[in-house]
């Protein structure tokens, strides 16, 4: 007699990393980050271009950004796999709260002077890199494992909402109340992702907690991710793809060289962008049970230079939208494992750090492509270069699929 088969477990449906309680929090807590984070971006770059009307000035917001958030996040990846990563996230937030508040402060006092926006910024990129890695090494103790896709590629959908959410709430503001206003509100929406974290049940403190100097644990997260058989890949094909084709930056010099627009059509773009990033994160719930994740994330890079191709060939703006809507949902794709992959092969006291390598390696490649896209851009053309940054990403998604056999074989 064939013995009956074993139960199968019910299909997960996309929403159902929201069953559990405290991944609500944690969901709550990164959706406000990320509000808040939109709201101070614009808000202190408004508030330079109103004053001194350069834009040499705003273009001083990324070197300080560049010079804190390296040793921030590297510091904030060691920190996660050593404190209790709820207290550490208390702490950043509630740093951020009290920047925002004071520049709120300053502003309507009319004190409010160029040097101390640049320092909160520094202060507020600072805190912000701090807190990723410990939310990120959260999130597993959060909910079961076969629930992990569901619940990161949830958190990374919402995240894109709050992008949208953020500019929209800032546009309000603004034409409403002015921007010190925007200050205020971006502190109060800051205020309770210091506080949600703490309603997490679950220890925030990993269960075999890294002991040795800070240096010496981020020393050991360096070794480790370098050892890896899997990570060194998957952040050398996000630098190879990434690299050739960052766009977000220099948006208003391609939507310039590639559709003849201006302000509105880069506005227009950067929110189809966003939509898609969106619809990326929910078609990547479906693949949530999908076994082979490594293929998976080479075939939606090998689409992200695809889509490149598409985007740099027609100049109806249009095709563009759509175009660029894709490719934001195939990045959104590639991020969803990319994170999971992190978190399902990397041993809870050492996620904070593999995590906070993972953004170094996407950060710095962010910088690097703006530069690469930035100079090809004025030498040879937008568009040229955007169809040279197509080939060369799927060149990039090619080598990295033959070359590295671990990531065509991984199952997770």
């Amino acid at each position: 007699m064939t013995p009956p088969a074993p139960p199968t477990e019910p299909r997960l449906r996309p929403w159902d990393a929201l069953r559990f309680r405290d991944y609500r929090f944690l969901w709550g807590t990164g959706l406000l980050v990320v509000i808040s984070l939109w709201m101070r971006i614009l808000a202190t770059s408004q508030w330079l271009f109103d004053e001194t009307g350069s834009e040499a000035v705003l273009g001083l917001i990324g070197l300080v950004q560049l010079f804190v958030q390296i040793p921030a996040l590297l510091w904030g990846g060691a920190v996660a796999d050593h404190l209790d990563r709820k207290k550490v996230m208390l702490g950043a937030q509630m740093g951020t709260f009290g920047v925002l508040l004071a520049l709120g402060m300053m502003s309507g006092a009319g004190v409010l002077e160029p040097w101390h926006v640049y320092t909160a910024i520094g202060i507020t990129a600072a805190s912000q890199m701090v807190s990723n890695p410990a939310a990120a090494a959260l999130a597993p103790a959060t909910v079961p494992q076969r629930y992990l896709m569901h619940a990161i590629t949830t958190t990374t959908a919402t995240q894109n909402v709050g992008m949208i959410i953020g500019p929209l709430l800032f546009a309000a503001i603004v034409n409403v109340s002015g921007l010190t206003a925007a200050f205020y509100v971006a502190a109060a929406v800051t205020l309770p992702s210091a506080l949600l974290p703490q309603l997490i049940g679950v220890a925030g403190r990993a269960a075999e907690a890294t002991a040795g100097s800070t240096l010496a644990r981020m020393k050991g997260g360096f070794f480790y991710v370098v050892r890896h058989p899997i990570l060194p890949g998957l952040f050398l094909l996000d630098t190879g793809i990434t690299v050739v084709s960052f766009y977000r930056e220099i948006l208003p010099a391609l939507v310039r060289g590639l559709f003849q627009g201006g302000a509105t059509a880069t506005g227009i773009l950067g929110a189809a962008n966003s939509t898609g990033a969106v619809v990326g994160s929910v078609v990547a719930l479906f693949f949530a049970e999908f076994q082979a994740k490594g293929m998976l994330v080479l075939y939606a890079s090998l689409a992200y230079g695809i889509f490149l191709f598409g985007f740099s060939s027609f100049s109806m703006l249009w095709v563009g939208v759509i175009f660029i809507a894709l490719i934001g949902g195939a990045d959104s794709v590639t991020v969803a494992v990319r994170h999971t992959t992190v978190q399902l092969t990397t041993p809870d006291n050492m996620r904070g750090r593999a995590h906070s390598f993972m953004v170094l390696s996407a950060t710095t490649a962010n910088n690097i492509g703006t530069l690469w896209v930035g100079i090809w851009a004025e030498v040879i053309g937008a568009r040229e270069t955007m169809f040279m940054g197509a080939i060369l990403a799927v060149v990039a998604a090619v080598a990295v699929g033959r070359i590295w056999r671990p990531i065509r074989e991984y199952r997770g």
